[in-house]
């Protein structure tokens, strides 16, 4: 390879460069640096002429306060560092050339030849070293074995020096063989930003998919199953409807007070579903605009009306072979139901300003905390489409009815908020538990978590604090209410509902000063969504102040 002289020895030459042309294949399809190097050292000591193969890169100093060349270094931020080398010793068989932890390990750069040849980008030829010696600081070593050349070259990609790849040769070095190992170390160069990206991605890939795993094992033993928490007969009567409707296609309508976790349903029933490789779209109801109901359902094309300014999908394309939740699903307006009972019966629609038919595949959940059958009864809310959606009811219990459940459940909301203000995680006592199981809870599971978020901002000055709950217990709810909540024969009439809740809201809109949203917002006090409330306020005619 390094000596040319002759017919015969042109003959080698060709042969040994279809090892070089196949050597530069190879090494454009290694997929991680250490395979990299190994390849490229290996296959150059196996040429005749070549004793000894190595490569250096240019990286970050490690071991600058044990190198034996520190004095030489001049910053001991980069050094190059030895991470192949393959040859064999002609004097001791035991002698490993494979090392890469003896002296050379680091070289400071600009010291020596090869950091010569990484400090200024240039290689260093010693064609006879018995001629010229001033790049060998081993000479005896380089007689004993043998060793008559080297030659170092950078390994520059976009004119930036990685590293050196250095060869000691048997013979005198002759100029093909230079422009060979060039043409080598600019491969060399390439393949190695190959091979980080490759081990890049590897390593994003086993990120994720320990993050994953990760996400998956805490939400798996965070609760006891999916997000719920509780071990009450009535959580458990959830958990097996769940179990048997989730897995099927049937449209589910889940049912219960507002804050009692519907939406955690609707998010269980499509984890277990076969859809769950794809999205859950959740639309709230009661924040669409009349005039915006189509175009938000099933989408619209660029210039359909004022406003469209380029083509929308809408929430039933988006859904498409997943899940669309459908929230709040009795504040749909009477004469918008038909446009729904449509694509629920025939899986059709058309985009607004658009002829054409589409076709979806969409598995339907609803929510409701009206009484639908009752709705339907007074005309608000159309039968056939009630039909459509209760094919599998799940009443989810207000918290008043599963209050064994209240502890575990606060000491879940407590640790979770300690640990997000980076507080030491402790549990409420019992004093304060009996005080929390005390409470009707009119906002159920989202006012607990609401409560004890406060109480976990002001725990700081006293966790075994009663005060806050005795302020709590300040406003209980009248003994006429109490006594119609918990009995069986008396019912309050619609209008006598609609009264209270007004009622109610009007008091926690004084108690906030006329603010809605925010943490001290009356949206945060009721448990309610800050849209859901500020469409009952519209609706219910009540003036803020």
């Amino acid at each position: 390879m390094f000596r040319i002289s002759g017919m015969a020895d042109e003959k080698i030459f060709h042969f040994r460069n279809e090892k070089i042309q196949s050597l530069l294949l190879e090494m454009g399809q290694q997929r991680s640096t250490e395979s990299l190097f190994s390849l490229i050292v290996n296959r150059l000591a196996q040429f005749p002429n070549i004793s000894l193969a190595r490569i250096w890169l240019i990286k970050n100093g490690d071991i600058c306060t044990s190198c034996p060349l520190q004095d030489e270094c001049l910053n001991q931020k980069e050094c190059l560092h030895l991470v192949a080398s393959a040859g064999q010793s002609v004097l001791d068989s035991a002698v490993d050339w494979t090392r890469i932890d003896g002296d050379h390990r680091r070289f400071p750069l600009g010291a020596r030849k090869v950091g010569h040849i990484a400090a200024t980008g240039t290689p260093v030829i010693v064609k006879s070293i018995s001629r010229d010696s001033k790049w060998i600081l081993h000479q005896e070593w380089a007689k004993r074995e043998g060793i008559n050349g080297f030659a170092g070259q950078p390994m520059v990609y976009h004119g930036k020096t990685m590293g050196v790849l250095a060869v000691f040769t048997k013979s005198e070095i002759a100029q093909p063989a230079l422009d060979i190992l060039n043409i080598i170390s600019n491969h060399a160069a390439a393949a190695l930003v190959n091979a980080r990206a490759f081990e890049k991605i590897e390593e994003l890939h086993r990120r994720l998919k320990a993050e994953n795993s990760y996400l998956r094992e805490e939400l798996l033993s965070s609760t006891s199953f999916g997000g719920f928490i509780g071990q009450s007969a009535p959580l458990q009567r959830i958990i097996q409807q769940i179990d048997l409707v989730a897995a099927t296609d049937a449209s589910v309508l889940v049912l219960g007070e507002s804050g009692t976790g519907k939406e955690l349903v609707a998010r269980e029933l499509h984890q277990r579903s076969a859809r769950r490789s794809s999205p859950m779209i959740k639309v709230n109801c009661a924040s669409i605009p009349k005039d915006l109901f189509s175009s938000e359902f099933f989408g619209h094309v660029k210039g359909a009306f004022s406003g469209a300014v380029e083509n929308r999908v809408g929430k039933f394309g988006a859904a498409h072979k997943g899940t669309l939740f459908l929230d709040e699903i009795g504040e749909i307006p009477l004469e918008q139901q038909a446009h729904l009972l449509r694509i629920l019966q025939e899986g059709e629609y058309e985009r607004v300003g658009e002829e054409k038919t589409r076709k979806v595949d969409v598995r339907i959940i609803a929510a409701t905390n009206k009484n639908l059958k009752t709705e339907v009864e007074n005309g608000r809310f159309r039968e056939d489409l009630y039909f459509r959606l209760n094919v599998f009811p799940i009443d989810v219990p207000p918290l008043r009815e599963r209050k064994e459940d209240i502890t575990l459940l606060a000491n879940h909301f407590l640790k979770q908020f300690l640990l997000e203000m980076k507080r030491p995680v402790f549990q409420f006592t019992n004093a304060q538990l009996q005080k929390l199981a005390q409470y009707p809870w009119p906002g159920n599971v989202r006012e607990l978590q609401n409560i004890v978020e406060r109480f976990a901002i002001t725990s700081s000055s006293d966790p075994m604090n009663l005060e806050f709950f005795n302020s709590l217990m300040s406003d209980p709810p009248s003994a006429e209410q109490s006594r119609i909540r918990d009995s069986n024969d008396q019912i309050l009439t619609e209008q006598e509902m609609v009264m209270q809740q007004k009622e109610n809201i009007e008091r926690a809109l004084k108690l906030c000063r006329g603010k809605i949203y925010g943490s001290d917002g009356a949206a945060k006090l009721l448990g309610l969504k800050p849209t859901t409330l500020a469409t009952r306020i519209k609706k219910m005619n009540i003036h803020c102040r």
